[in-house]
């Protein structure tokens, strides 16, 4: 990825969108507003410094959401404007009863948007994720099984991968305050086991790829890997014919013709047990209006609705939401 420091100017290969809100759900026309003008402004959450991110070399762009039927129609859009390699990270959970994630649509209309994206583009660029998994005294291991399964049979034939990470609570001030009082807890140790047992004898009956998001423990004996989410091997697999990309990524030809990855270009910026390749994120902090309890990206239901409000007024901006004072 280019970076200019001098003019703050970002020019990346790879776009993520977004691992900080949902684009395809509620900001599906800023982003594609912005891909015709070529840039858009982005602001360092942490030190607040903004970024031009242009896009003239961006040659993949993965998108991540809860509800992307908003996008289905603008697809056509965005591969006439010349961004054809793209795959999209779907998170389908069932925690209907508990409220957890509220206003996502029913889970029905989130798997016939599932099908219908996958129908579009393939079901090798559709990745479902049942993620978080987290317990309650209601929700047991056995209970997420069952509604894995539910789903999860839904869905043969429209994805070959379930990526799934176990939540972690101690580490997010907004997830401990944002479940504070609904009785949530992370897995223990034997608990991860305990499910990586059960998900494998599902999986029989499922088989999907099974991959952990950013976990450090290892059940590759259950049959389960460590996944990237933003996936050079997805890339190779999918997107060869484009030289650029290969390069970015460091993928060669070997002397039999086959591709490899001679490198991974791991993303420095992420998590230690985080397997992406390095990409730009152009999402916003307290953005994603669907409000779920466990949520790492969201501080106050708030501070959401006043970000959502400023953009309903400044939607063609540059920035995803306009800097102002106060909370961000």
């Amino acid at each position: 990825m280019g970076i200019d420091e001098k003019t703050n100017t970002l020019d990346p290969v790879i776009v993520s969108a977004s691992r900080s809100t949902d684009i395809p759900a509620f900001y599906s026309d800023w982003m594609l507003s912005r891909l015709r003008e070529g840039y858009c402004t982005w602001i360092n959450p942490f030190n607040r410094s903004e970024y031009n991110v242009r896009f003239k070399d961006t040659r993949l762009i993965v998108f991540w959401s809860k509800n992307p039927r908003p996008m289905l129609s603008r697809l056509d859009e965005l591969e006439a404007r010349g961004f054809r390699q793209y795959y999209f990270q779907f998170t389908l959970n069932d925690y209907v009863a508990e409220e957890l994630e509220p206003n996502v649509p029913s889970v029905e209309e989130r798997i016939d948007t599932f099908r219908r994206l996958s129908d579009r583009i393939g079901k090798k660029r559709v990745i479902w994720r049942f993620d978080p998994l987290l317990l309650t005294e209601k929700i047991t291991i056995e209970v997420l099984l069952d509604r894995i399964a539910k789903i999860g049979l839904r869905l043969k034939g429209y994805t070959e991968k379930l990526v799934f990470s176990f939540i972690d609570i101690a580490s997010y001030r907004k997830v401990q305050k944002n479940l504070s009082g609904l009785g949530s807890r992370e897995f223990s140790a034997e608990e991860q086991v305990k499910f990586a047992v059960g998900l494998a004898e599902l999986n029989g009956v499922l088989g999907f790829e099974l991959a952990t998001c950013a976990e450090e423990v290892d059940l590759s004996e259950y049959g389960i890997m460590h996944n990237k989410c933003i996936d050079d091997e997805l890339m190779l697999r999918e997107f060869n014919a484009d030289a650029k990309l290969m390069d970015y990524i460091g993928a060669e030809r070997d002397i039999f013709g086959k591709w490899a990855i001679r490198k991974s270009k791991k993303d420095k910026g992420q998590r230690k047990s985080c397997g992406c390749v390095t990409s730009k994120d152009i999402g916003m902090y307290n953005t994603c209006p669907h409000l779920c309890r466990y949520c790492y990206a969201n501080t106050t239901d708030s501070a959401v609705l006043a970000n959502c409000e400023r953009y309903r007024i400044s939607s063609k901006g540059d920035c995803l939401v306009p800097p102002q004072g106060g909370e961000q």
